[in-house]
């Protein structure tokens, strides 16, 4: 087998991105739990918006951004705004590494998205890795999806929806920049997708505002989802681009899930079966496979 990895002397980054973005998962439960799904990601995004907009300024880029705003906004709803929605939605009734889990999918429907609408075959190995991926989903969400409430009046399934629904979005997503926006600058997507989101979710966010005051540890959450988990992130992710290449820095979906559930675990008090851990090595695997990170050769 051939893998793509990132090179050594960005180790450090990478790892403090897949650190930083498993500990969404974390921050987004917090929040949500006190704030609800819709004013989470519209704080969220609003937060990220309010940092990434100064970067994007000083680097003089705002014409570009005045050029295709329209594009970049609607990128920011399917990107951002609408998915990170899902998943507040979603981390109310399950856990943080499930949900973890379930986001290592993103590379799958990304394919099958380039599949359909770019007309983006894949072929061989990566067939293949489309096929493992989603049977380990089947197999993840048939021992976690239930559309009856649990003891704790909790419906699993339409959680698992959910997460389902925000990969399918990223897909979509990473379909309409190729389509719409390439070659423009990556900040100023960043921004500008952040920005449209904002604004997206701004009649949401104050119609379901919460009417009891959420406690400071709550605004704390949000404002590290908002400032670390993505603009902090968007910034890294892209220094990762560069440096590394877009294989190479994709490689963080495999991290991701190992630190959402280590922080599920330890500051949540989570469990996790041996079910899972072994469904999460099949969606994994198979994303590796349909990524084109491992190639299977036959005799």
């Amino acid at each position: 087998m051939n893998s793509t990895l990132p090179h050594r002397p960005w180790l450090a980054e990478f790892i403090a991105l897949a650190a930083i973005w498993g500990a969404s998962f974390l921050f987004t439960r917090i929040g949500a739990t006190e704030f609800g799904a819709l004013p989470t990601a519209g704080m969220r995004v609003t937060i990220a918006a309010l940092f990434l907009l100064p970067l994007l300024v000083a680097r003089g880029q705002l014409a570009a951004l005045r050029a295709h705003w329209g594009k970049i906004f609607f990128l920011g709803l399917l990107n951002s705004g609408v998915p990170f929605a899902l998943y507040a939605f979603a981390l109310l009734s399950i856990t943080t590494g499930l949900s973890s889990l379930l986001n290592a999918t993103v590379p799958l429907f990304g394919a099958l998205v380039a599949w359909f609408w770019l007309k983006d075959r894949p072929h061989g190995t990566k067939i293949i890795g489309l096929l493992v991926g989603f049977v380990g989903v089947a197999m993840l969400a048939s021992g976690k999806a239930s559309f009856k409430p649990n003891a704790s009046g909790l419906v699993t399934g339409w959680a698992i929806l959910a997460c389902l629904g925000a990969c399918l979005c990223y897909g979509l997503a990473a379909s309409f920049t190729k389509r719409f926006l390439s070659g423009q600058p990556s900040l100023v997507i960043a921004a500008g997708s952040q920005i449209g989101a904002s604004l997206g979710l701004a009649l949401p966010t104050w119609f379901f505002w919460p009417a009891q005051t959420p406690s400071m540890t709550a605004w704390l959450a949000l404002l590290a989802v908002g400032v670390m988990c993505t603009g902090v992130a968007y910034v890294l992710y892209f220094r990762l681009i560069d440096k590394v290449g877009a294989a190479g820095s994709l490689t963080v979906t495999f991290l991701i899930p190992v630190f959402a559930v280590v922080y599920g675990v330890v500051f949540l008090g989570e469990s996790v079966t041996a079910w899972m851990l072994l469904c999460g090595a099949v969606i994994l695997c198979g994303t590796a496979l349909s990524m084109g990170l491992f190639k299977l050769r036959f005799k």
